[in-house]
């Protein structure tokens, strides 16, 4: 039972790197705390890796193992998030108060919160495990195809990810209710199988250079964070009903994914990779300059970010440049 990588590094960073995106970034998790009360942050850190983590590193060996795509991945994140939020966390069945706040009531009937599940499902499935999944993928091209755990230590991580899933439950409390607990179960059970069975191609860009520039790009990496946003808004004020509100979701995020397939292609594909993952937490920055500045430590964490972010760019940006050769050399005119 071992880690297949030397070194190690492309898996501690995804072990680290998918908790510290929604926990981190948004302030869920304010970094201050480790200072304050170092055993509290370091003990619900542990939690956060084993659920995040390793969920998202299972994610990942199974779509290398499976030799399965985007669609996967997607697919399997959104289990994932029905798995922290539905049955470790229990966020899908608050009666009121934080983090749900208003969608305790906007969007909820029969005791779940029905479009804090959809919008919590899809941000897990992109911001938890696919963007993490991509980053760290850009981040070590060599080994991105590459099984990194052997069977061993694959299971391993996969009981130590259900283990904190079933400690947390039962930490937390007030769970579903069986008719809850069992809808959900199904259709968790159904996006794993459909992400199973979902061809590698299913979401692959077109070849051919992309038609639309990095801003562009990133604009559609934004779309999610923008519908959530406006979903967050349009249930304080009770502008819309909850169904036209989570249409409104929905659509964002569709047509995120309709310019990629459609403007996007498969020359220089890393740049147009870095370009939507900026695009996606360009805004979290914005949203903890202008929302979450008051969380202790927010702003030193965002910049963090956007600095290690903008590293990454510069060497896609250095690895994707065509070399030219001095005349002469190579056979250069």
């Amino acid at each position: 039972m071992r880690i297949l990588l030397r070194p190690r590094t492309p898996v501690w960073v995804l072990l680290l790197l998918a908790p510290a995106i929604p926990e981190l970034l948004t302030g869920s998790t304010p970094i201050t705390r480790l200072a304050i009360d170092p055993v509290g942050f370091v003990v619900g850190w542990g939690f956060d890796v084993a659920l995040y983590g390793c969920g998202a590193l299972v994610i990942r060996e199974f779509a290398v193992l499976l030799r399965r795509g985007w669609a996967s991945i997607v697919l399997w994140g959104a289990a994932y998030g029905i798995g922290e939020e539905g049955f470790a966390v229990h966020t899908f069945f608050e009666r009121s108060g934080p983090p749900v706040g208003v969608l305790t009531t906007y969007g909820a009937a029969a005791g779940v919160d029905w479009l804090w599940a959809l919008g919590l499902t899809i941000f897990h499935a992109t911001y938890s495990i696919a963007l993490p999944i991509l980053l760290v993928r850009l981040a070590f091209p060599a080994v991105s195809e590459a099984r990194w755990l052997d069977p061993g230590a694959l299971a391993l991580t996969g009981a130590v990810y259900l283990a904190d899933v079933v400690v947390l439950a039962l930490l937390v409390g007030h769970g579903p209710s069986v008719a809850a607990f069992a809808l959900f179960l199904a259709l968790a059970v159904a996006l794993v199988t459909l992400g199973a069975l979902a061809p590698r191609s299913l979401l692959r860009v077109s070849s051919g250079p992309s038609r639309l520039g990095r801003l562009g790009i990133g604009v559609a990496g934004a779309l999610e964070w923008i519908g959530w946003v406006a979903v967050l808004v349009i249930a304080g004020a009770r502008a819309l009903p909850a169904g036209a509100a989570a249409l409104l979701l929905v659509t964002l995020d569709a047509l995120a994914l309709a310019i990629v397939l459609r403007r996007v292609g498969a020359v220089e594909l890393e740049r147009s990779q870095i370009a939507f993952a900026a695009g996606m937490l360009v805004p979290l920055f914005l949203w903890d300059i202008l929302i979450e500045a008051s969380v202790p430590g927010i702003l030193l964490v965002a910049a963090a970010a956007a600095y290690l972010l903008y590293r990454l760019a510069r060497v896609v940006d250095a690895r994707s440049r065509p070399i030219v050769l001095p005349r002469g050399v190579g056979g250069a005119p």
